[in-house]
């Protein structure tokens, strides 16, 4: 017999030895393969560490208030919700998230849990939920036994968050390595943009009332894993033993459910075919369905290229990203400044400028592909019809939802006399976007990376600022007029009689100069082609 026929097969304590040491040495590794990457680590480590201290610092001096358990079992919760979602927005941020490169290799699901659970409490998410977590005991417990049961809630809290972590990027491996899955790490931005929105708007709520308003979320809280495991830690100071019990087995039992849906997924990864293996069929219903949104657009040119930008913003992970992140923010601002009270009838307006901006750099999204939309182009009249096609597609979007977003805001404002003017001015705010965004398309393109989360390509960020912000400069000075008369009616004595001439006045308005913009646009387009083409490719 032979030494590695006697040497016994590893156990699961090896395994999860092994498994930490890989994790380390990924991070080793990825530290050596650049300065720029050495850098950005240790930035976020120092940022995460101040950040945590902080935080650790601030949840110790507000021990003893009379709200600190419904604070700090809503910050547990959103730490939670954070370890759930952040493996779909940023699933190469961790490359052992991805299980299916374990595939080949001789493990049981079960050991395989414990060895990645091990491994996932290596990096630096996981060492500022521990600082949050020891914070929030200490801020909490009072008393020996608090003491004791808050070591115990610590580790548990902390190893829910990592199980349910691994769980959601288990489920979601299939999804997170596809094109949908890159799509949707494109989404995250949009996530941001909301989030902080949101954050904003309960700051805002809290600094208003207090934080008694929080108690009747932390009561329901409280019973939520894994902050019912904290929550336990007050309830044993306060004496109820059985209430503290029955939060920590909430906990434990979410642990459970977890590692066991965790190992589930861990197993169909390890032996069920994917689309890679299987004859890809197209249903036959989606073949029946094709050409159903051709029907709808006008013939010829303009509808055919309203149905390849309608695809693109349907399609294309970036124009996809760009049009939602429009469409929430646009939606966002006016409708919560309203719902606070200290918002204006003119941040309707909002919406109508944040899509009218997707007129900008219409042909930096064709990217390479552009050359075929360049080589249908022979003379101004090519290009004057390619921009309205693109110009209407846009306004199939944007004119329903200005106009939503207007109403919507007036209604909760209740200015209902000052609809006409403000609609009217997001119209013509519309049609002198759509003019200058014509034009700077073909003065300014720049190129749009297909991959990463840049939206402008190396060397071109000036292009993008003179297109962007210039362009939305030269909307307003375009749209003065309107404004002017706007301005006038609301100063002049017996202007609100006439301040409901201000819709069709905008609405004319805008068509005009939009019209006129697509006109002056289209020869430029035509005779800079061959710049167009070199500058949108460069990604």
């Amino acid at each position: 017999m032979t030494r590695a026929e006697a040497a016994p097969a590893p156990g699961p304590s090896s395994v999860t030895a092994v498994f930490v040491r890989l994790k380390l040495s990924l991070l080793r590794n990825g530290l050596r393969q650049s300065g720029g990457r050495r850098a950005a680590f240790v930035t976020s480590l120092v940022v995460a560490l101040v950040f945590a201290a902080l935080q650790l610092l601030g949840l110790i001096a507000l021990r003893g208030h009379a709200h600190i358990e419904s604070v700090i079992v809503l910050l547990v919760a959103v730490v939670a919700l954070g370890w759930a979602v952040m493996p779909l927005f940023f699933p190469s941020g961790d490359e052992t998230l991805d299980a299916t490169r374990l595939v080949m290799l001789p493990l049981r699901p079960r050991p395989l849990v414990r060895a990645l659970l091990a491994a996932s409490l290596v990096g630096i998410g996981p060492l500022f939920t521990l600082c949050l977590l020891v914070g929030s005991v200490i801020a909490l417990a009072h008393g020996v036994a608090a003491t004791a049961v808050g070591v115990v809630a610590v580790a548990l809290a902390l190893l829910v968050c990592v199980a349910l972590a691994r769980a959601v990027a288990a489920a979601n491996v299939r999804l997170l390595s596809s094109r949908k899955g890159r799509d949707l790490a494109v989404l995250s931005g949009l996530v941001i943009a909301v989030g902080a929105q949101l954050v904003n708007f309960g700051a805002q709520r809290l600094g208003a009332s207090g934080l008694a308003q929080l108690a009747p979320v932390g009561d329901v809280l409280k019973w939520v894993p894994p902050a019912s495991a904290i929550a336990a830690v007050d309830a044993v100071g306060a004496g109820a033993y059985g209430t503290a019990a029955a939060q920590l087995a909430l906990s434990c039992a979410a642990l459970a459910g977890l590692l066991a849906l965790w190992a589930r997924h861990l197993t169909r990864l390890m032996t069920a075919p994917d689309g890679s293996t299987l004859n890809a069929a197209e249903p036959s219903a989606r073949r029946r369905g094709a050409g159903g949104l051709a029907r709808l657009l006008p013939a010829g040119r303009t509808g055919t290229v309203m149905e390849r930008s309608l695809r693109y913003v349907w399609r294309d992970p970036k124009t996809k990203a760009a049009w939602v992140t429009s469409l929430a923010i646009g939606l966002i601002v006016p409708v919560f400044n309203a719902l606070q009270g200290t918002g204006s009838i003119y941040f309707a307006c909002f919406a109508a400028g944040m899509l009218g901006v997707q007129m900008y750099n219409q042909f930096g999204q064709d990217t390479s592909a552009f050359w075929m939309v360049a080589a249908t182009i022979s003379d101004a009249r090519d290009a004057y019809v390619e921009l309205r096609g693109r110009a209407l597609a846009l306004l199939v979007i944007t004119l329903p939802y200005a106009v939503l977003v207007t109403v919507l805001t007036t209604a909760l404002l209740g200015a209902w006399p000052r609809l006409p003017e403000v609609l009217g001015l997001s119209l013509a705010l519309l049609g002198a976007m759509l003019a200058t965004g014509a034009w700077t398309s073909a003065r300014f393109p720049y190129s749009i990376p297909q991959e990463g989360y840049k939206n402008v390509a190396p060397g071109q960020a000036g292009l993008a600022w003179i297109s962007i912000f210039g362009g939305m400069v030269a909307a307003a000075l375009v749209c003065s007029p309107v404004i002017a008369v706007t301005i006038w009616l609301n100063v002049s004595a017996g202007g609100d009689r006439y301040s409901w001439l201000l819709l069709p006045l905008g609405a004319g308005y805008g068509a005009s100069v939009g019209w006129a913009g697509l006109r002056l646009a289209a020869p430029r387009t035509a005779a800079r082609l061959p710049e167009i083409l070199t500058a949108v490719s460069k990604g």
